[in-house]
């Protein structure tokens, strides 16, 4: 975890805000920005019964509706979701404006708001705004009543939209979950203040915009676009002072003078800053930089934002990609951002957790499909050393309006003015995914990348091989279509390991097989299936990374990393490494085999080593030599085995033959330059001996008063600590704390191991979990952060 807290782009305005529990104090500071996600009121309400009017009014009474805090889902949804709610909700929320904030601006921003959202503070319609995935940005100023309590409602749609798109639920491949499901935030600031880039709507500028006209190690330039606006009555000389800092550590400092800024007009400051010895942002090494620019009129602080940014260059050469002058191949995977029950409503916890286990998984890249995901993952991917392909919502939906059209353009501008100072945005996927567009519509959505980020690292990108800087083509397309829409530019393949290993049309020779067989050999197997069926999946993902490797890419993305509700299908989406509960199949541990020694030694044996186990058995790792033993007596020892036939080629699993079962344990070994680097075993399981209790923390430990939801696994293990993969139990769970349970029926094991969804309370302090069923019993405390 470094120094600063990964929401730091987007939380801080002052640091010293977030440490301060008062708010009276708050405002004695020249900007702050506050959370604004407790205290709501939530309810289903049909239209046909309350008018938006009675609903939206400060004295409508809404004690009988639910009190909740954000992020918050509209309906909590059972495991398999193939009947998502949808309809209208209904949020409301009292605040107080303390008197010191008299003539300041007031901003309200929600970051999440599924799918229309119409605001209204104290009756006035405020904002109408539509697309759940980008903020909504409201200038507050002249709604709200400073020293008195004001009244927020929001009224939320998320009923299919043919404006927004994409198709309607029935029919759609992912699920779209309601409610206000991020942050939400409200803001002060003084009459001369940096603006909101998306408030400003202004083409590269509002806010605060970083870019590198140079990227060396022993000097880089960091150019800083900054909107200044004076809303006074007179003009004033403003002083923009910004200050880089790494790791807490001044590194330079500048002042930019604008002289006479007329009233009601704003001025656009650049300025250029020297870093010597400058600390270069990759995925192998995430240097953060922190910028603070502090705006001051006659000595006074007016207004103060922090900004992290990460210091690198794009580049292509011969199609391949280039990050800071050396090469680098993107190793994906494509992610969708639900969790089971709650839909999208996740903590910025468990979105920094869901980057941290596709980092360990050794991805360096994460497509983000197929639609803007949360400022707070995109923070933990700068954290983490992670790239991000950025993306518009878009799937297999084109409506042939200028209202659709001119969605889709202003979604491609508002994420760049989003997003643009995430070093781990790659590439902005500014296109509808599995859609035939129009070439002028795509030619739009270009220009709007290229307008948004003038200059050179500013990259677009699309299913389709015209206009797109760089070419996204799924591995299923290639292979059906003979390669031949393979343009000559840099190439991705977006997805690949599992539509064509599953339906009968998918490219390969699945046609050929009885439907049975062909489902046995897809890539789609639940944890439940077992070890024969979770083999078979890491035998795919090898096979067709390889192909895409043999093809001249500069990257790929697997899909996908976590298991997924499908929307209209009455079976979850099982191609994830991960299962919906974030356990891993071998996929994972495959994947994982893929990085350098040097980040991580991975030692896996891809067996159950149960009666039922194949005796040729995988061994997944980045070893140079493996040895594998049975009950202490060697059965070989190996190395990679390279096929001549690929130009690249993965680390594939060593196999070993084994001439017959024999309980006991399985023992490897893993050796680097012929030195011993690391041990791992298998025992076969015997009989459950006792329930073992774990939670998900994955960088981030349980937090308390944020609506943190972690995982919480109960496995069924014998004597030796060996899980048992044929229990699948109901297990009785009961929790002692300020906690609570998200499921949706039974916690049930799955090849051993049941999981509960659990919510953290707003108390800190320990947490008991117990678990049991029959003579097996289990317990762990957990200690939740402030």
């Amino acid at each position: 975890m470094s120094k600063f807290n990964i929401n730091t782009i987007k939380q801080l305005v002052l640091i010293a805000v977030l440490l301060m529990s008062s708010s009276a104090i708050a405002q004695k500071l020249p900007t702050v920005k506050l959370s604004f996600n407790h205290s709501w009121k939530f309810s289903k309400i049909s239209n046909t019964t309350n008018s938006d009017e009675a609903l939206s009014k400060t004295d409508f009474d809404d004690s009988k509706w639910l009190a909740v805090s954000l992020p918050h889902t509209a309906n909590i949804e059972p495991l398999v979701v193939n009947d998502q709610w949808q309809g209208i909700c209904w949020y409301r929320k009292e605040f107080e404006i303390a008197s010191a904030n008299k003539n300041k601006k007031v901003i309200i921003e929600l970051e999440g708001a599924m799918n229309r959202a119409q605001v209204w503070i104290n009756g006035q319609l405020a904002a109408d705004h539509l697309g759940g995935y980008m903020p909504v940005v409201i200038d507050a100023t002249n709604f709200v009543k400073v020293g008195q309590s004001n009244t927020i409602a929001v009224k939320l749609d998320n009923t299919d939209n043919p404006v927004s798109g994409p198709k309607p639920l029935k029919i759609l491949d992912f699920n779209m979950y309601g409610g206000l499901y991020r942050d939400s935030w409200i803001s002060y600031k003084d009459r001369i203040y940096i603006s909101n880039p998306m408030l400003a709507n202004k083409k590269a500028g509002g806010g605060i915009f970083v870019s590198f006209p140079k990227v060396a190690t022993d000097e880089s330039e960091v150019a800083i676009k900054t909107d200044i606006v004076n809303e006074t009555s007179t003009s004033q000389d403003i002083e923009c002072v910004q200050t880089i800092y790494f790791k807490g550590k001044k590194v330079a400092e500048n002042k930019t003078i604008s002289n006479g800024l007329a009233a009601t007009k704003s001025v656009e400051l650049n300025a250029l800053i020297r870093i010597q010895n400058a600390k270069l942002w990759s995925p192998a090494d995430p240097n953060l930089y922190q910028l603070e620019t502090k705006v001051v009129v006659d000595g006074k602080l007016k207004d103060l934002e922090m900004t992290t940014f990460g210091i690198r260059s794009l580049e292509f050469k011969d199609n391949q990609l280039y990050v800071n002058g050396e090469k680098t191949f993107l190793r994906g995977v494509n992610r969708h951002q639900e969790y089971p029950f709650i839909g999208y409503a996740l903590s910025d916890n468990a979105q920094y957790r869901d980057a941290k286990k596709i980092k360990e998984a050794g991805f360096n890249c994460i497509r983000l499909s197929h639609y803007p995901q949360s400022p707070a993952f995109l923070a933990a991917c700068d954290e983490l050393g992670i790239f991000v392909v950025d993306a518009i919502l878009g799937w297999q939906y084109y409506a042939d309006t200028d209202a659709f059209r001119n969605f889709c353009y202003n979604a491609a501008t508002d994420l760049i003015r989003r997003d643009r100072n995430h070093p781990s945005v790659v590439s902005w996927e500014v296109s509808l995914n599995e859609t035939k567009m129009p070439i002028f519509f795509m030619e739009e959505l270009n220009k709007r990348v290229h307008e948004e980020y003038p200059g050179s690292q500013a990259f677009s990108s699309g299913w389709m091989p015209e206009v797109y800087d760089i070419y996204f083509q799924s591995r299923q397309h290639r292979i059906l279509h003979g390669n031949e829409n393979h343009a000559d530019k840099p190439y991705f393949v977006s997805e690949y390991g599992d539509w064509e290993y599953y339906s009968s049309n998918g490219g390969l020779n699945q046609d050929k097989m009885p439907k049975g067989l062909r489902l046995e050999k897809s890539s789609r197997h639940l944890r439940a299936e077992g070890e024969k069926a979770l083999v078979q999946q890491a035998y795919n993902l090898q096979e067709s990374h390889n192909d895409n490797l043999a093809t001249g890419v500069m990257g790929d993305g697997y899909w996908v990393m976590y298991d997924y509700n499908r929307g209209y299908h009455d079976e979850i989406e099982a191609s994830g490494i991960m299962d919906i509960f974030r356990l891993p199949k071998f996929g994972y541990d495959f994947y994982a085999s893929q990085k350098s020694p040097k980040e991580a030694i991975v030692l896996k044996i891809a067996s159950y080593w149960n009666a039922d186990s194949n005796l040729d058995v995988k061994v997944l790792s980045n070893c140079d030599q493996v040895e594998l033993f049975l009950n202490g007596k060697s059965i070989a020892s190996q190395k990679p085995d390279v096929d001549k036939n690929t130009t690249k080629i993965s680390h594939a699993p060593f196999t070993f033959k084994i001439p017959s079962f024999q309980v006991g344990e399985l023992k490897a070994v893993g050796y680097i330059d012929g030195k011993e680097v690391k041990q791992v075993s298998v025992k076969t399981p015997e009989a459950p001996h006792k329930l073992k209790i774990w939670f998900d923390e994955s960088g981030k430990k349980p937090q308390s008063n944020v609506n943190d939801v972690i995982f919480v696994y109960i496995a069924a293990v014998d004597k030796n600590g060996t899980v048992v993969p044929t229990f699948d139990k109901k297990i009785d769970f009961v929790i002692n704390g300020d906690a609570e349970v998200m499921n949706v029926g039974p916690i049930t094991a799955e090849a051993g191991i049941a999981t509960a969804l659990v919510r953290i309370g707003s108390k800190s302090g320990k947490i008991a979990f117990e678990a049991a069923i029959a003579n097996l019993k289990g317990n762990t405390v957990v200690k939740t952060v402030r």
